[in-house]
């Protein structure tokens, strides 16, 4: 950040009086400039014990497998970002969400959250962000061509816990691992 956003000054960055750590400081109006971790949420979209996964049409990571997953709204909970985002890359709507796991991503500066879920209605394929979609079984998952590791830990957790019969709430830590690729 260069400019205040309320003022329109130049910024500093420095640590503000009582805080612990560096901010964006207004030079004019004093505004303190918080920058905050981007909340995403997914979801693992069941139907007929298979896994609707989508292609991504965007980057990063085009053409690799993921969950639909994207950005929490401002004014949107976290139970209809899930629903939102599976419709908007899959098509499908999905119901009976039940929070899976959360992901701390520090390196990055993200959260996910992510929703188990029961495909409703297939609907009409992919939308704008996915190149296509596919229900997979255990077996047929395209473990190498999975777009995220937070992705690949989420559906390996999730087999797990599908075989164990139990899906308790869990979460869990993402680290930055250089030659690995994107969290």
């Amino acid at each position: 950040m260069k400019f205040c956003s309320d003022c329109g000054s130049l910024l500093e960055f420095a640590t503000p009086a009582g805080d612990d750590r560096g901010r964006f400081i207004c030079r004019g109006c004093g505004a303190i400039h918080y920058q905050n971790p981007r909340v995403v949420v997914g979801c693992i979209p069941e139907y007929e014990g298979r896994i609707l996964l989508c292609r991504r049409a965007i980057e990063p990571c085009y053409g690799k497998w993921t969950l639909p997953a994207g950005y929490l709204e401002n004014g949107e909970s976290v139970s209809a970002c899930a629903v939102r985002e599976t419709r908007e890359e899959t098509g499908a709507c999905v119901d009976d969400l039940t929070p899976y796991r959360l992901f701390n991503i520090c390196h990055i500066n993200q959260i996910y959250f992510m929703f188990r879920g029961r495909v409703a209605d297939v609907g009409e394929g992919p939308g704008k962000e996915s190149l296509e979609v596919r229900f997979y079984a255990e077996a047929e998952i395209p473990w190498d061509q999975i777009a995220f590791r937070v992705i690949s830990e989420t559906l390996q957790t999730f087999l797990r816990d599908r075989r164990n019969g139990s899906f308790p709430f869990g979460i869990g830590d993402i680290g930055s691992a250089i030659g690995q690729g994107i969290s």
